[in-house]
């Protein structure tokens, strides 16, 4: 094997390059550094501004954000008023809505009272009508006609509807024609309007 004697070799262009990624490296992080201490310095300017006593030299040099402050201070006192409007309109629609629910339990039971009332006022007035009709359905024949001549033909057939058919036909027959005839009308058509089917 034949060696050749060991040459220095003069730096390529690849070691050119190796080099200069550190120094881009540096200027990159002088740079960052530099714009770190100008948003920092910024920071502590406005620091000062708030802490001093009333210095107008530091207040003169931040005019800008000072009055960028007032405006968002004022705005966020807008928005936590409108916030304490809103939480209390919340407080009396649910209060109100309470008094809505409260008064609708209490209309359910009223009309659930008077629908017992009512019930009870109906099976009175059919109870008092059964009676009638027991009592006319008692009567002789000759001495309940003229009272039915004497009734409007509409309640005299509410009458005859309900009572047994020999009654009915003993009292119809000691009326006069005419009475007669119209209640038998009345009575006939009073379900001539009902559905067939």
């Amino acid at each position: 094997m034949i060696r050749t004697p060991w040459r220095k070799t003069t730096p390529g262009p690849r070691r050119r390059r190796r080099g200069m990624l550190p120094a881009l490296a540096c200027i990159f992080a002088l740079a960052a550094i530099v714009r770190f201490g100008d948003g920092m310095g910024t920071i502590f300017a406005f620091a000062s501004a708030q802490n001093s006593s009333g210095d107008d030299a530091s207040c003169a040099a931040d005019e800008g954000t000072l009055s960028l402050m007032n405006a968002l201070r004022e705005r966020e006192r807008k928005v936590a008023n409108q916030e304490g409007v809103i939480a209390d309109r919340m407080r009396a629609l649910e209060l109100a809505d309470k008094r809505v629910q409260e008064r609708l339990a209490a209309l359910s039971a009223a009309e659930k009272e008077l629908a017992a009332t009512v019930t009870i006022a109906d099976k009175a007035a059919e109870q008092d009508v059964a009676r009638l009709v027991t009592v006319y359905e008692t009567m002789k024949p000759k001495e309940a006609a003229p009272l039915f001549a004497a009734m409007s033909p509409e309640f005299a057939s509410g009458f005859l509807s309900r009572m047994r058919p020999e009654a009915a036909a003993a009292i119809f027959a000691h009326l006069d024609p005419e009475t007669a005839y119209a209640i038998s009308v009345i009575v006939a058509g009073r379900n001539a309007g009902a559905p067939v089917n």
